[in-house]
């Protein structure tokens, strides 16, 4: 009998190159890691070393160790040649023999030629299962969803890149992400070492789920090389078909509710236990898990055999209670916040920049005459442009320009009029209620949008019905029970809006429903809202409960309140969901504002009473006011050089697009008069491009001067656009962090240049290369009263800089420019030299991080002699040597003005230093000059410590 030894894998190799005796040596090693005995008998028969009776051997035998044992005794029974094979076998089969590995490098086992050329057939379970899954990824991921089910587009020829940003716990931008292998990888943008799960988050239609089925495709068809053998993926929202009392372990989870191996499901999970860091999970859409009972009291499990709720079991593998290194991918719309200890990255979706949409034009449009028409009647309809930096949006639109193409002989002409939201679902659900129209080559369809809505009314009731029944309980997956309740006709359903997804509940699969984004539900449960005259004003209000104070949404919530999650967090009373997010709530009151807008009246009037719709309208403006002046009242707010700040947050943001949705320029002006502030502060609340249009048609009634914070949004080049009716009032403007490019910054010096009133330019940070810089200098040339002008970050070079330089020279009010993180180098710099000289009025300068080496850097100096303005310096990372810190120690002597001098990580070393310290004896201006990070060590720095200007560490 075999002893238990070996523990640590070690063997015995033959003092002869014998196969046999090397089986026989190492015997107990194999008797005791060889788990899979049929991969080995597969092997051996298909190759004729073994017989059907040798076959029948083994199998007769009872336990596993003996079947390996009596494997290795009709192997070593027939030769070197077959005990060769056994090991060639165990060799190529990884996944099945994994625990063999270490042993077959120790003893260098390479197989000779004849061997080589074997047939090795994987029948391995788990590699089986692999493959079982790569298949069923790989159908599940081929097609893109589509509005109506008939039709089918290849994921390859439509998916397009978007903006794919890194951010900080805080959501500050670490920087954009390359490709989606850098989403996995180990090294990039890692919040937390012991985080687990990568947080990828973004607006409704942003494409977080065309991300994930992307990275379905590629680990399907062998093209994400991450090491993963399994990939699970789960849709939020199907958790919700579990009922309270439904219990089901882990392994059911995984195999009997998203795919079940063909062969030894135990083995298969054991593997999986065994190796969790070989499994990627994605949960898409935690936004819309729903549970309507309190898992607060619900223990963890540790357990993956015991049975728990499924969401019980789905929180876990979050925390890494189950499953501890295994990878996760969680998606989320904005708004959505994991405990930071769960945190390993965080991912923000941006969507299309202008790069982005035109490949997409390129895509949906491959005719070059036609995708040429496309980009031009964008072009000159910003407001349009800006929804279509929504992916899913710019999908609708380009569909439906589609049909129309098809429908018409000519290409249809962009209305040259503002374009809403709610404009375009409209147009969406008339498309493709036409589409059950009888079509004809001799024949188009010449219905108007209102005959289309009045002949369909009973399927947009229907619709409408089921969408509003689910939003109320916070419901996106429904039971065909649910569906034919709300009189959902065999022929509604083949109209697209809704489609059949396989319910996860225990009694099997089940046909369910679900609309095809959560944006759709929105519009048919406002438009419900809007045509049944059974609503009333409290109803109809409801889904604006997220506007109220704290204590009142909580008071007024059409939801009851649910902790699914509380396991996540730290365990004590109970407290509102940290998950919960209405983002869902704020499309329907979007829509319900579009749809009961007056320029709607004409086609609703055919679909309900014109006074319903009179008394709809009139209350909710009234709550639309009422909201808008008790938000902005419960805002922080701050005095500012003269302004009265407000920092807004994402919020206003919705009410602005509702606002917006209206078309009434009564109600803009209303809404202005509640902004009881003259600086918007409206940084990191993720607006859009098309959330300028809405911002304008709220501002430009305000009369008075503005100052307008924009930072660290997604706006871009039409978003600068569409503000351009608040230019005439803008003192103050701030667009750093943006996606900005030189065509925006060319429409910005159209526009500030006309009133002259500018102050404050912030474009830190965007996409601005020397013909930007250029506009940029003219607008300081033009713009007399500039005093604050910041351009760090972008693409600038020596030409662009020099540009910048002599403006900033002619310039009598400039008093910060910040240049940090361009590439203006020592000809950029020489130009800065010369605008230094004698300038009356620029007190801080930061040009860090521009490749500025000795010539600029002595240039600067010299320069400094002559400057009684500069009070702070920054030439932070650059190229800067002992032979400049000379001639900054000889311009100390002379200037006695200058306050702070920042020559952090330069290549000054110890001698450079000791020139500055030994000028600081003859100047007492200087608070402090900066240079840590530069060739010093602690050892040499300990020489300054007196001198406590000098900052060494």
């Amino acid at each position: 009998m075999e002893k238990q030894g070996h523990s640590e894998m070690e063997s015995i190799l033959p003092e002869s190159h014998s196969y046999i005796k090397l089986l026989t040596i190492n015997r107990e090693l194999l008797v005791s890691h060889i788990r899979n005995t049929q991969c080995l008998v597969d092997n051996l028969r298909e190759n004729d070393y073994f017989s059907a009776e040798d076959a029948e051997i083994v199998g007769a035998c009872p336990t596993q160790p003996d079947k390996v044992r009596k494997i290795l005794d009709l192997v070593q029974s027939k030769g070197e040649e077959v005990s060769e094979f056994f090991l060639y076998v165990l060799q190529q089969l990884t996944d099945a023999y994994v625990d063999l590995g270490p042993w077959l490098l120790q003893i260098g086992f390479s197989p000779s030629k004849l061997i080589q050329s074997k047939a090795v057939v994987n029948t391995d379970p788990v590699s089986r299962y692999t493959q079982k899954l790569r298949h069923q990824l790989g159908r599940d991921s081929k097609f893109i969803l589509c509005y109506a089910q008939k039709e089918e587009l290849l994921l390859e020829e439509t998916y397009t890149d978007t903006i794919v940003e890194l951010v900080g716990f805080d959501n500050e931008s670490l920087g954009s992400l390359d490709s989606l292998a850098c989403l996995l990888d180990h090294s990039t943008g890692v919040l937390n070492e012991q985080g687990e799960t990568i947080f990828v988050f973004g607006d409704a239609g942003v494409g977080k789920s065309m991300l994930l089925q992307r990275l379905q495709r590629l680990w399907a068809t062998g093209q994400l090389d991450a090491g993963f053998k399994f990939f699970f993926h789960f849709r939020c929202r199907t958790f919700s078909c579990f009922k309270e009392s439904d219990t089901l372990s882990l392994q059911d989870l995984l195999f009997k509710h998203y795919c079940y191996p063909e062969q030894e499901p135990e083995e298969v999970f054991a593997f999986l236990l065994r190796f969790p860091h070989a499994a990627l999970f994605t949960f898409d859409g935690l936004d819309e898990l729903h549970a309507d009972f309190d898992l607060s009291r619900v223990p963890d499990t540790s357990s993956p055999w015991e049975p728990a709720h499924p969401l019980v079991l789905l929180a876990n593998l979050l925390s890494g209670t189950l499953l501890k290194g295994a990878a996760k991918l969680l998606t989320a719309r904005t708004g959505i916040e994991l405990p930071r200890q769960l945190l390993r990255k965080k991912v923000l979706l941006r969507g299309f920049s202008l790069g982005h949409l035109k490949a997409f034009t390129g895509r949906m449009f491959p005719e070059r005459a036609v995708q040429e028409r496309v980009l031009e009647q964008l072009e000159a309809n910003p407001n349009l442009c800006g929804l279509c930096a929504v992916p899913l949006f710019c999908w609708i639109i380009f569909r439906c320009f589609q049909h129309f193409h098809s429908a018409v002989d000519s290409f249809p002409q962009l209305p040259a009029l503002t374009v809403t939201l709610t404009d375009v679902f409209l147009l969406l659900t008339e498309v493709h209620l036409n589409r059950t129209q009888p079509t004809s080559l001799v024949q188009r369809n010449t219905r108007s949008q209102t005959e289309t809505y009045r002949a369909h009314r009973a399927t947009l009731r229907s619709l409408g019905q089921v969408a509003h029944w689910g939003m109320e309980r916070d419901l996106f997956v429904f039971s065909q029970e649910e569906v034919q309740a709300s009189d959902v006709q065999e022929g509604d359903l083949q109209l697209g809006f809704l489609r059949a997804v396989p319910e996860l509940g225990l009694e099997g699969d089940q046909q369910s429903y679900e609309f095809f984004h959560i944006t759709l539900q929105a519009f048919f449960t406002a438009f419900f809202l809007v045509v049944d005259d059974k609503v009333r004003t409290p109803e109809l209000l409801r889904f604006f409960q997220e506007w109220a104070p704290p204590g009142e949404a909580a008071a007024t919530s059409c939801s009851p309140h649910f902790l699914p999650f509380q396991c996540l967090g730290d365990s004590g009373p109970a407290r509102e969901d940290p998950f919960r997010n209405k983002n869902h709530f704020q499309f329907t009151s979007l829509f319900l504002c579009g749809l009961l807008s007056k320029p709607k009246q004409k086609l609703l009037r055919h679909l309900a009473p014109a006074a319903t719709l009179k008394r709809k309208r009139k209350a909710l403006y009234a709550h639309l006011f009422a909201s808008l002046r008790a938000h902005m009242r419960n805002l922080p707010r701050v005095q500012y050089e003269g302004f009265k700040q407000v920092q807004a947050m994402p919020t206003f943001i919705w009410m602005l697009r509702c606002i917006y949705e209206t078309q009434s320029e009564k109600v803009g002006q209303l809404a202005a008069r509640g902004i009881c502030a003259n600086y918007l502060k409206l940084t990191y609340c993720n607006a859009c491009s098309a959330d300028c249009s809405a911002l304008t048609f709220v501002l430009h009634h305000f009369r008075k001067r503005l100052a307008l914070d924009l930072d660290n949004n997604n706006l871009n080049d039409y978003g600068v656009r569409e503000l351009q009716p608040c230019f005439s009032r803008l003192t103050i403007i701030r667009l750093s962090v943006n996606q900005i490019t030189d065509s925006g910054v060319k429409v910005l010096y159209e526009e500030l240049t006309k009133y002259k009133i500018l102050t404050y330019l912030g474009l830190y940070n965007n996409q601005i290369t020397d013909v930007g810089a250029r506009y940029v200098a003219r607008i300081l040339d033009e713009c007399t009263g500039l005093t604050h002008l910041k351009l760090g970050k972008n693409k600038i070079t020596s030409e662009g800089g020099k540009c910048l330089a002599l403006a900033v020279k002619n310039s009598r009010s400039i008093f910060e420019v910040g240049m940090w993180g361009n590439s203006i180098g020592d000809e950029g710099a020489m130009a800065f030299a010369e605008a230094l000289r004698n300038h009356p009025s620029l007190t801080n300068l930061s040009l860090a991080f521009n490749g500025i080496s000795t010539k600029g850097g002595k240039s600067l100096a010299q320069a400094l002699r002559q400057n009684a303005s500069l009070r702070i310096f920054w030439l932070t990372k650059n190229e800067l040597n002992d032979e400049v810190a000379e001639s900054l120690a000889e311009m100390l002597e002379v200037n006695q003005t200058l306050k702070h001098l920042w020559l952090i990580q330069n290549q000054i070393t110890a001698k450079g230093i000791a020139q500055l310290a030994d000028a600081l004896q003859k100047n007492t201006g200087v608070m402090e000059i900066c240079v840590n990070g530069n060739l010093i060590n602690p050892e040499e720095a300990k020489v300054f410590e007196k001198e406590k200007r000098i900052v060494c560490f």
